[in-house]
């Protein structure tokens, strides 16, 4: 039985020629930044901003003060962005690991994620006119976002925590 050295299928657990091909397969990160996983130093702006906007609504649809509905709009154009900019990282993590690639859960992430792209930018579009229309598109745009937002998360800590996808785990630990 070979040991893994911590390409990321299982952190260190033992391989035999009986696990499923795809587990056998490197599913460490392709994209790092000094050891660190690039798409996962990411998420997290896109997932809070995204939060951030349906708070920002929220205060709006109770409050009416239009500091809200301004606000909303930087927020959402930066979940917009940073979605882009991690789905640009995730999508090269696809294409160059085959160990992502060839898994399911990745692929059910991918595509929650970029429904979660669609929603975020329709929902930026509709406020970059300066009429902020909050009430009710904006409003019901924000919770979507921030439902797909959750689903593409909840796929995501799947493929970390069920698959051992992106960790990069070093020998000497």
């Amino acid at each position: 039985m070979a040991q893994d050295k911590g390409n990321g299928n299982g952190a260190g657990k033992p391989t035999d020629s009986s696990s499923p091909p795809v587990m056998q397969l490197d599913s460490g990160s392709a994209i790092a930044f000094i050891g660190h996983p690039v798409h996962a130093m990411l998420v997290h702006f896109p997932i809070a901003l995204s939060i951030l906007v349906l708070g920002f609504d929220v205060f709006f649809w109770l409050f009416g003060d239009p500091f809200f509905a301004r606000a909303a709009t930087w927020a959402v154009g930066g979940a917009f962005l940073s979605g882009v900019a991690a789905s640009l990282v995730g999508i090269g993590e696809i294409l160059l690991v085959p160990g992502i690639r060839l898994r399911s859960a990745s692929w059910s992430h991918a595509v929650a994620a970029l429904t979660f792209l669609a929603v975020v930018g329709a929902n930026w579009g509709l406020r970059l006119d300066g009429t902020y229309p909050v009430l009710p598109n904006g409003l019901a745009l924000s919770f979507l976002g921030a439902l797909t937002v959750g689903v593409a998360g909840y796929h995501g800590g799947k493929l970390i925590f069920d698959h051992g996808i992106g960790l990069m785990v070093s020998s000497d630990d």
